[in-house]
């Protein structure tokens, strides 16, 4: 028996609208990472970017359980001396981008490489309820809805 390998020809990529508002940050960037590398799909093909476009909005409103929000925090140098910076995922939501918050989730779970890089160009975050891509005709999939464990209120 033959394992299956789908050529590019044969992809037919589709629109998918996530609404991040209330969801828990970690169980969101894992659905948006299977969308995007296209693990969802029958036809999978490792070494082909066969994962969806997806769109995710209210990206500002995501939550991160625990002390996560206060105690987990993003470091990075400056090059220059003394130039290591950190910021916790609590100043980084509240700041001028959030959006960069769930990209960067999403980023670590995505292969690094050639086709990671790809794939990573078909996630697009907006922090509010606006997008612009209406004439795509996206379909909306439910992460809240699909877990009870995925959205948390408080």
């Amino acid at each position: 028996m033959k394992t299956y390998f789908a050529k590019s020809s044969e992809i037919r990529k589709q629109w998918v609208l996530i609404d991040a508002d209330g969801v828990v940050l970690g169980r969101l960037a894992s659905v948006i990472a299977t969308r995007l590398r296209g693990k969802h799909r029958p036809n999978y093909t490792p070494h082909l970017d066969c994962g969806d476009n997806v769109i995710v909005i209210n990206a500002g409103k995501v939550k991160v359980t625990g002390n996560k929000r206060r105690d987990a925090v993003f470091h990075w140098h400056t090059d220059y001396p003394g130039g290591l910076k950190t910021r916790t995922i609590g100043q980084r939501l509240d700041g001028r981008f959030p959006e960069r918050v769930l990209v960067k989730a999403v980023e670590r779970m995505i292969t690094r490489n050639p086709l990671g890089r790809q794939q990573m160009r078909n996630l697009r975050v907006y922090p509010g309820p606006s997008h612009p891509h209406e004439a795509q005709q996206p379909a909306t999939l439910d992460v809240a809805a699909m877990n009870p464990k995925n959205k948390r209120s408080a």
